[in-house]
């Protein structure tokens, strides 16, 4: 069983759908606790550390092989309590970011959000070390996108989101750094490849599990 924390309930469909295009047979348990994000925008993501630890702890009820948390602005909080949850935490966006980096230097991110911006140039920054790779990334905010989203206006948000990436130039690679933003790549006309990070998360998440579960003993609970 995967558990996965999201801070929005929109996120729990698109999760499902591709848990049974990839991965069926896989148990996803979803946690949905939209303050986490709200506070982390109003006062940074080290503000809610402890609240995201706790929602992981919780999420990592017996039977769960590991935790995907699916909010980049809170990722990297998220990715730092592993050793206080007692299951591996998957960071959702970081590999998105690992792709990103491979793909070339020049990364074009694009957020709804202004408080996803820091820790996903954060992250990128941390791939492109680990895989030795020098990354010029720039970062753009995609004006009334999350007002739409948050309004249940997801195709709206979308083409903002769409029309944004379709105006990107000199770009190797364009991020969507929110798992919120992943449908407008179906909307584009651009050349230049596009990530997002729910299917990348989701396999890194089932992996962990299926770790997990190879070294369980019989009759473990997960505790």
């Amino acid at each position: 069983m995967l558990a996965l924390l999201h801070t929005s309930p929109l996120h729990v469909p698109v999760f499902d759908a591709l848990r049974d295009a990839h991965h069926p047979g896989l148990e996803l348990r979803h946690s949905v606790i939209p303050d986490l994000l709200s506070r982390a925008r109003l006062e940074g993501p080290e503000a809610v550390a402890e609240d995201v630890t706790a929602a992981l702890r919780q999420a990592a009820a017996p039977g769960v092989q590991a935790v995907l948390c699916t909010c980049s602005t809170i990722g990297e909080v998220a990715e730092r309590a592993a050793a206080r949850v007692g299951v591996p935490v998957i960071r959702g966006d970081r590999p998105m970011a690992a792709a990103a980096v491979a793909a070339g230097p020049r990364i074009a991110v694009l957020a709804t959000v202004e408080s996803t911006l820091p820790p996903t140039l954060a992250l990128l920054d941390d791939e492109a070390r680990r895989a030795d790779r020098p990354i010029r990334a720039r970062a753009e905010l995609v004006p009334d996108a999350w007002t739409r989203f948050g309004a249940g206006d997801i195709e709206g948000c979308a083409r903002l989101v769409a029309a944004a990436a379709d105006s990107v130039r000199d770009a190797d690679v364009i991020v969507l750094a929110q798992a919120s933003m992943t449908s407008a790549a179906n909307l584009t006309t651009t050349t230049v490849p596009i990530l997002s990070s729910p299917r990348p998360g989701l396999a890194a998440g089932a992996a962990a599990v299926g770790r997990g579960s190879a070294r369980a003993p019989v009759g473990y609970t997960g505790q």
